[in-house]
């Protein structure tokens, strides 16, 4: 089964209790969890069962959200590596302020790996699988437009949020111009797995395959810009419209709700 990025989108075009929430209460809860799992101590036994709470209550949303638990685990992974080249590294390095090390492990070269190191990367990775997840849960639940939309009511400043609704216009225009070039260089039997290849070669089309994809994407970022231009854009120019929207009884709960949770895990 091919999973293209028009699939895990429409997960946010589902019908849903989560769905439906108002956008800036769901930004702000995200928001709020990420600072509650990021503020936790480098070094507390109830770290761990702090985090696994809040775990909890985010995969009970994403039921109650009735997303494809295939889309948020690809999700999922695709940002995992990013924070896991560093909670790999925390057993071989002393952070500044642990006192005392020990060491279970004497490798070549003078490395070694110590408990405190060990259970250092262990609670980096529960702070980031927890804020990862929620990150997931807000992109899952909202369209893009949406989020865009949402931020701008917070008080996002307009010029960040042009740039945000620019991107989400065309992330997949530029999804389709890479899947182009992908179906010529299939067309042409190239194979980036082909064991048979000089890997030169194969790194050479790859970098083609970039720098195509740059030069359109500049080309199409020109183009839009005048287009831009041509119907009355400046700096003066309202650049988003924002239909008014009110917070509802289901709002509120859902807020105070994450905010009671949040506030007896820190005080536990």
């Amino acid at each position: 089964m091919q999973i293209t990025l028009t699939d895990i989108e429409r997960e946010s075009y589902k019908e849903s209790p989560v769905h439906s929430l108002d956008g800036r209460v769901k930004i702000l809860a995200t928001i709020a969890i990420i600072v509650f799992a990021v503020s936790l101590p480098r070094m507390d036994d109830s770290n761990f069962i702090r985090l696994a709470i809040i775990e909890a209550y985010l995969l009970l949303l994403v039921l109650l959200a009735r997303l494809n638990l295939l889309y948020v685990f690809i999700r999922f992974i695709a940002v995992l590596p990013f924070g896991l080249s560093m909670v790999l590294i925390q057993p071989f390095v002393r952070q500044p302020f642990i006192d005392t090390f020990t060491v279970y492990a004497e490798l070549p070269l003078g490395i070694t790996m110590t408990y405190e190191g060990t259970y250092f990367g262990l609670t980096l990775l529960a702070k980031y699988i927890v804020c990862v997840t929620s990150i997931v849960l807000l992109s899952s639940t909202m369209k893009m437009n949406d989020m865009v939309m949402s931020a701008r009511r917070l008080g996002i400043p307009r010029e960040f949020t042009l740039l945000l609704t620019m991107m989400v216009r065309y992330l997949f225009v530029f999804w389709i111009m890479l899947k182009r070039i992908r179906t010529a260089q299939q067309t042409r039997l190239f194979d980036i797995w082909n064991k048979n290849a000089p890997r030169r070669w194969v790194l050479e089309q790859v970098g083609y395959t970039i720098s195509s994809l740059f030069i359109r994407s500049y080309e199409q970022g020109e183009r839009t810009y005048i287009s831009m231009l041509c119907r009355g854009y400046g700096n003066d120019t309202n650049n988003i419209y924002m239909r008014r929207s009110k917070l509802r009884l289901k709002d509120a709960v859902f807020f105070l709700s994450t905010a009671t949770i949040l506030v007896l895990l820190a005080v536990m």
